[in-house]
């Protein structure tokens, strides 16, 4: 088993993220703590909930976090995920109760706590991270990895440079990079690699299963929404961090870009030799960088889970 901790703005890829890691059978979801990205941090919050009652999740502990980023103001995304940010599905409510204790502290007592190494998979701004970061540096050490959705070697969606999760808190971005835990960065060099069709909703669909139900809805109407097939999105970063193997990195260095100009939140990357980089590149932390996954895996490893 795999232990996990989900950090979450849950929009609609967050879902398929979340339906995952909360019905496979080598994941231990130890908590997720919630954000504000996608939506306010009020409707994440629901949005979570609603997702694991779908997935007929046990009790698992979901804390709230940080409601802005450090410095900017939010900048949400529910041209893309609906005005309530999962669709607009009309999904009622779920009765779940948030865990009294902020994210950062849920953060420090799952891992302190833990039976074995935990990996964190913050799946949308990193904030939360960040401030946990700073706030326990020694229980920080303990982790064994974290598997960030996030950050592009190549180009952006939020901009024409920079990712919507690293755009919308660059400066939280910066203090995670440079952290020193080992970090792997599933960007948008792979994100839109494994997608789903219309048909693969209506399958989903006449299951009939609560969790099916659910996903091949949550697709259909994401579809409707975008016009085209649609990606899984933030899932391939929790398979990624539960079956390693199936992606293909390679290890850069990476610098966040935190000014106020054109390129912000852009995550440059340096695939430059040694003698040809400048001084900023040289000191910077290397990361791995996915660039390349088995999409067909990520595809139908998703598919059989949420079938189960």
């Amino acid at each position: 088993m795999k232990n996990l901790i989900l950090d979450v703005d849950t929009g609609i890829d967050d879902a398929f993220a979340l339906l995952f890691a909360a019905r496979h059978p080598e994941i231990n979801l130890l908590g997720v703590t919630c954000v504000d990205g996608n939506t306010s941090l009020p409707k994440v919050i629901k949005n979570t909930m609603k997702v694991l009652d779908a997935a007929g999740a046990k009790d698992i502990p979901v804390s709230a976090g940080a409601t802005r980023p450090l410095i900017d103001e939010p900048r949400y995304a529910e041209m893309v995920h609906g005005a309530d940010g999962l669709g607009d599905l009309g999904t009622p409510d779920s009765t779940r109760q948030l865990d009294p204790r902020p994210a950062v502290i849920l953060l420090r007592d799952l891992i302190e706590g833990a039976d074995g190494p935990v990996t964190l998979v913050p799946l949308a701004p990193l904030t939360n991270i960040a401030l946990f970061l700073r706030s326990f540096p020694e229980t920080a050490k303990k982790i064994e990895r974290l598997v960030i959705m996030g950050g592009s070697a190549s180009g952006g969606n939020a901009t024409a440079t920079a990712e919507f999760n690293v755009w919308h808190d660059p400066e939280a971005a910066a203090v995670v990079f440079n952290s020193g835990v080992p970090i792997t960065m599933y960007g948008l060099d792979v994100f839109m690699k494994p997608l789903v069709t219309e048909k693969i909703a209506q399958e989903l669909i006449a299951r009939g299963e609560t969790c099916s139900t659910f996903a091949g809805r949550l697709i259909s109407n994401f579809i409707k929404q975008m016009g085209h097939d649609v990606t899984l999105g933030d899932y391939g970063a929790v398979l990624t961090a539960l079956k390693p193997e199936l992606a293909t990195t390679e290890s850069l260095a990476l610098v966040v870009d935190t000014t106020f100009g054109p390129n912000r939140g852009q995550t440059a990357v340096d695939r430059r030799s040694f003698f040809e980089r400048d001084d900023a590149h040289t000191h910077a932390p290397r990361i791995d960088v996915c660039v390349d996954i088995q999409t067909d895996v990520y595809r139908n490893t998703w598919l059989e889970t949420i079938h189960g």
